[in-house]
Order: structure tokens, then C-alpha cells, then sequence
């Protein structure tokens, strides 16, 4: 059995909503997906992490723009915390 820790400091929620990340002073956005989000951060899914910034704003369909700070990478995901 493969235990893994957990060091996440609230519960997450497991969602399937589109979302958009949004840098460089609104001039570039890329889609994602938010996979799950707890109150202080989310795991995002996008087609590559490759060019997103360590700072940015996501923007939720119904929410204001959330500013966001990576947490972690992995080649279709990222692990962000709010701002």
C-alpha cells in the first residue's frame, strides 16, 4: 500500500471546472482546467506548464480574478496558492 503524506493544510474539493490563466498584464492567457481547489490554493491542469509564470491571475468563470503563486509543476499540471 503506498502511502502517501499528505501536507495540505485545508481539505480539497474535487471540481472539473474551465478556467483561464492570466499573465503579463493581461496580454497573454492560457486555459485550464481546475482539477481541485481547497481555500488556499488549486491543482490546475494545462495542456504544458511550460511558459507559465511563477505569478498569476486565474480567472474562474462567476469569481473575480484570483491572484495565484505556483507551488509545483509537473508537465500538464500546476499546483498553485493564492495570493
Amino acid at each position: 500500500m503506498n502511502m502517501r503524506m499528505d501536507r495540505r493544510l485545508s481539505p480539497r474539493r474535487i471540481t472539473n471546472t474551465e478556467a483561464r490563466i492570466v499573465f503579463n498584464a493581461g496580454r497573454s492567457e492560457r486555459p485550464c482546467i481546475v482539477r481541485d481547489v481547497s481555500s488556499g490554493g488549486a491543482r490546475l491542469e494545462v495542456a504544458t506548464a511550460v511558459g507559465i509564470p511563477e505569478t498569476f491571475d486565474l480567472l474562474v468563470p462567476g469569481h473575480g480574478p484570483q491572484p495565484c503563486r505556483v507551488a509545483w509543476r509537473a508537465l500538464k499540471e500546476i499546483g498553485v496558492a493564492y495570493r
